[in-house]
């Protein structure tokens, strides 16, 4: 049973109006179909404020952040709104200590405060939380007193900035949370360590969104211009997943091979000669409704993330975009779960010249029923079947209904069919 008619509020790791979607908006948009959703935004901090005053994204904000302010941003949907919290004490600089948390509580009562002001406007009874990967803010589920709480754990901490308050925030949200939803197996079985009530449902993808890239009047992306084919392309950030050790193997064996690289850059972790090698391309950032275009352009898709203790963890939304394309995707064997939901439609490779050999095999031996089936696969993961399952889920907990089939052992191929 779905979700319906319940008042939910949603706090995010990120903006509404992000150049990428995010998981938990994408999510919010479904919630919103039956429901009446509160997304609320990652906060400010003061040091955010003045650093970027003079941008875009906050003088659209700018007006919803007085502290007495009961006003919502109205979206496309009419039932989700999003909530600004006027800005916080910018506190992540302190380490982990009793000033760390004593100012903490201040920002919580301020976000507090602002959805209480929501909850007057529209007398609201009760509703739902969910806290979606906003390890920041530990005491909320419990201080707004919701009939559920819900934590929704979407990713490792993996950064030191964050690793320093965020372990120990983050183990107080799964131990306090009624529920909490993870998007990999990987991160079901830490999380049920500490809460009984931890249940699995993945990532997906806006199949219908990269599916546009097989309409034959669509034109391949000017990104691509003047690149010599065939083309093996990467869209997503180029960042610390990456195993530059691997690509570096690969632009050396496929010489003749030209490898795109279509997204941000985080020059700190990039190895110079990544710049230097002459059959590597950066484009740098296109925009997601762009997507389709360059996936129009590549020959082979890659995912080319190194195997770590992070990454384990990593149910990358790219490739089941991949696949809605039809293109032949190859990918590093860094999260052993993913076979079960791609079978044999993804080349998962160990080591350099098995992806290499994946790489040609891609290339040369591809057919049309192998792009049959990865289309598929890509049309048993869309976002409109993993709302579907995180609203049930939901709904069946507060409805006290066994859940058993929702639990990490039983989850299936079989439960997507």
């Amino acid at each position: 049973m779905q979700l319906k008619d319940q008042n939910i509020f949603i706090l995010g790791l990120s903006k509404f109006d992000d150049k990428i979607e995010s998981t938990i908006y994408t999510l919010a948009k479904h919630l919103a179909l039956n429901n009446n959703v509160y997304f609320i935004e990652n906060p400010y901090t003061w040091k955010d404020y003045i650093f970027n005053r003079n941008g875009k994204e906050v003088k659209r904000r700018k007006e919803y952040f007085p502290f007495n302010s009961d006003k919502l941003i109205n979206t496309t949907l009419p039932n989700l709104k999003v909530l600004i919290t006027p800005p916080l004490i910018s506190i992540n600089w302190l380490p982990e200590s009793k000033l760390y948390r004593s100012i903490l509580k201040v920002n919580e009562r301020i976000i507090i405060h602002r959805v209480k002001q929501i909850i007057k406007r529209f007398k609201i009874n009760s509703y739902i939380f969910i806290n979606s990967f906003n390890f920041y803010y530990p005491d909320l589920g419990r201080l707004l007193s919701p009939k559920l709480a819900v934590y929704h754990c979407v990713d490792p901490i993996v950064f030191s900035c964050d690793r320093k308050h965020g372990l120990v925030s983050e183990q107080q949200i799964v131990k306090e949370s009624e529920m909490v939803i993870c998007t990999s197996k990987k991160l079901f079985d830490e999380k049920a360590k500490f809460n009984k009530n931890t249940f699995f449902v993945p990532n997906a993808a806006d199949i219908t969104h990269s599916n546009k890239a097989l309409q034959p009047e669509l034109p391949v992306h000017d990104c691509l211009s003047g690149i010599k084919r065939p083309i093996v392309g990467y869209f997503g950030t180029v960042e610390r997943r990456l195993d530059y050790a691997l690509i570096d193997q690969l632009t050396r064996v496929h010489k003749e091979i030209s490898f795109v690289f279509t997204g941000p850059i985080s020059s700190e972790l990039v190895p110079q000669w990544f710049y230097e090698r002459p059959n590597i391309h950066l484009t740098g950032p296109v925009p997601y409704e762009q997507m389709p275009q360059v996936l129009k352009g590549f020959d082979v898709a890659i995912i080319p993330f190194k195997k770590d203790e992070f990454s384990e963890n990593i149910f990358p939304l790219k490739l089941f975009e991949y696949l809605g394309s039809g293109k032949p995707v190859v990918a590093t064997n860094f999260n052993t779960d993913l076979k079960d939901f791609t079978l044999s439609t993804v080349a998962y490779c160990n080591d350099a010249a098995s992806f290499a050999e994946a790489i040609l095999i891609g290339l040369y031996n591809d057919t049309e029923e192998q792009k049959q089936a990865r289309l598929a696969i890509a049309g048993q993961n869309t976002w409109e079947r993993r709302g579907d399952e995180f609203s049930e889920l939901i709904s069946d907990h507060m409805s006290g209904i066994n859940q058993e089939k929702h639990q990490m052992e039983t989850y299936t191929l079989d439960k997507q069919a």
